[in-house]
């Protein structure tokens, strides 16, 4: 089972596609992690949250247990502007490492790369419109 990390906006249709595959994201979410600490910002991880929907979605898959839908705390929305502030710093430090012929991510680095550009630009947009997220995770 693949996992992929997307960024979910609040309310119904923030205006803008906030599609980000975020499979790459996943499959290396530890080092990435790692590297956030590194880098004195929170981790992706921390900005997590499910709804009743997310939550639905995973059930039907066949991962979590149906009894907990209906306890699941409300979802916890985030500011972009704190999203953009670790995705920002986990680009530049990618890019610094790409630039000087190491590979962080193997084989991934560049697709990696590709999909915190993605993440940078649906937080930009969120910013601007002073929308709040959370990064949500799905397993196919």
């Amino acid at each position: 089972m693949a996992a992929a990390m997307y960024i979910v906006v609040e309310g119904e249709d923030p205006g803008y596609n906030i599609y980000v595959n975020g499979r790459v994201l996943a499959r290396h979410e530890g080092a990435v992690e790692q590297l956030a600490v590194r880098l004195g910002v929170p981790p992706l991880l921390e900005f997590f949250s499910a709804d009743e929907n997310s939550m639905a979605l995973l059930i039907e898959e066949g991962a979590g247990n149906p009894d907990l839908l209906p306890r699941l705390p409300p979802p916890q929305w985030y500011c972009a502007e704190d999203g953009l502030r670790t995705v920002s710093a986990l680009v530049a430090a990618v890019e610094v490492e790409l630039a000087s012929g190491v590979r962080m991510f193997g084989a991934d680095d560049e697709e990696l790369l590709k999909e915190l550009h993605e993440y940078e630009l649906v937080l930009q947009k969120t910013a601007a419109r002073g929308l709040r997220w959370h990064l949500a995770v799905s397993w196919r």
